[in-house]
């Protein structure tokens, strides 16, 4: 698989709820470099990760372009999150259901035909204004 249809492939899998088929696409050792937080290594805990973002965020990525470098071992993504505030993150406003929309983007590091880390940015003080209005 080339290294854009595999970041199309990731995406595809978030859009459609299968954190399973994400966590196949990514390489055992993986780094998963959040906006606001600390680095994660290895499949467990970004499956934790995953859980936690399912339980707490409903999100739909659109308008995505991939991106990737002739030798294929990486890969960037930018996108809009079209998502809903479930159920309130420790430190952040209150969840009511609240809907929100911010542009993000993500880079990636392929390694053995897998996603070894993906990075992923948007701007936390646009959201926090979307969600606390």
């Amino acid at each position: 698989m080339d290294t854009r249809t595999l970041i199309a492939d990731y995406f595809k899998a978030f859009n459609a709820g299968q954190t399973d088929r994400m966590l196949d696409l990514l390489h055992d050792e993986i780094e998963h470099h959040v906006n606001e937080g600390k680095i994660r290594r290895g499949k467990a805990l970004f499956a934790e990760f995953n859980a936690h973002m399912t339980d707490s965020y409903k999100e739909e990525l659109t308008d995505l372009q991939v991106f990737a470098n002739d030798e294929g071992d990486r890969a960037a993504a930018e996108f809009i999150v079209n998502g809903t505030y479930l159920k309130t993150d420790e430190g952040l406003p209150e969840a009511h259901g609240q809907t929100y929309r911010l542009p993000a983007g993500s880079f990636f590091t392929i390694r053995d035909g897998k996603i070894a880390r993906v990075t992923t940015y948007y701007n936390l003080a646009d959201w926090v204004r979307q969600v606390s209005q």
